[in-house]
């Protein structure tokens, strides 16, 4: 495992390198100078050209993306064009609330996603599996900020029904916006846990049902192995490796996917952070943000791979 871990630390440098050549030309390609937003429309040339000047905005852009790049591997990021604080501060404010978000979403999703699979392989072809496949598809369908908005409006605000609809007759049950209370937290990991568990669904769904049609599986029950334990014990756990890989990209995408579910409810999270970076072409934040987020779900996948061995132990790493 050593060398699998040595291996894939390896293959993560051209990643990075990758990734910040592709951010950092973007961000170079978008109309607009950091400069004139800091210094106003209407100020006069010379300050313009002194902040330009004070950035290295004046330097050839390979030497603008060599010296980001020098600066990064030693830790330093850079300042914030918009704040002047220093990059690895701003993301530090903001880092823990998304990873704690996609955290509890995954964990939300994950639970939700494997009832709802093993409930529609277990009952195939029933009404019970085509109602958890419509929900599911229903669930993924639905637009995560309409989702957090109905929530909001539902939960949080309020709505008028009728006198004998007593169960909707109390408003503030949860907050509208915010992160760090259970009134909070609940509502955007509901709508960001919703879509990934109606993934999850599905793939557990299909995976289980592979898995029950394998030879093993009938010769269990041909022994009078009891059905739980056939479903739960042989089936669910060779069924989980499609699903483990599915989970592991969800959270990676959530790590930076986050942006308009932290809009809805008013969270400063990463996702936030980049877009309010890129309206003010804050070249430094977005670059570092966006670095640290491709790190993660570098990371991220490494574990996933390391999971699988803890699940199958005939999976050879090496």
């Amino acid at each position: 495992m050593f060398k699998f871990i040595v291996r894939r630390i390896i293959q993560t440098i051209p990643v990075l390198i990758g990734v910040s050549i592709l951010v950092f030309s973007m961000m170079h390609l978008v109309p607009g100078n950091p400069a004139v937003i800091m210094a106003g429309e209407s100020a006069p040339e010379e300050t313009v050209e002194a902040i330009e000047e004070r950035l290295g905005l004046n330097d050839p852009l390979p030497v603008q993306y060599f010296s980001f790049l020098g600066n990064a591997l030693q830790g330093d990021l850079g300042e914030s064009i918009r704040s002047g604080r220093d990059v690895t501060a701003e993301i530090s404010a903001r880092f823990w609330v998304t990873v704690e978000l996609a955290i509890y979403s995954t964990i939300l999703s994950i639970f939700m996603g494997l009832i709802a699979g093993i409930i529609a392989a277990t009952k195939r072809n029933t009404s019970i599996d085509t109602g958890v496949m419509i929900l599911a598809l229903f669930s993924l369908s639905m637009p995560n900020f309409w989702l957090g908005l109905m929530l909001i409006q539902w939960f949080a605000i309020g709505i008028d029904l009728p006198a004998w609809v007593p169960f909707f007759e109390s408003t503030g049950w949860f907050a509208p916006s915010g992160w760090g209370n259970l009134d909070q937290v609940l509502l955007p990991v509901i709508t960001l846990g919703t879509g990934g568990a109606a993934v999850i669904a599905r793939m557990t769904r299909s995976s289980m049902l592979d898995v029950l049609d394998q030879d093993y599986i009938r010769t269990a029950r041909a022994k009078g192995v009891k059905e739980k334990v056939v479903v739960y014990q042989h089936a669910l756990k060779n069924a989980l490796i499609p699903v483990i890989t599915v989970t592991g990209l969800q959270f990676g995408g959530l790590l930076g996917g986050t942006v308009l579910t932290e809009t809805v409810f008013a969270i400063n999270g990463l996702g936030r952070l980049i877009i309010d970076s890129i309206l003010a072409r804050d070249f430094p934040v977005v670059q570092g943000t966006i670095l640290v987020v491709a790190l993660l779900f570098v990371f991220v996948n490494m574990l996933v791979d390391i999971t699988y061995q803890f699940v199958n132990k005939r999976i050879d790493l090496e």
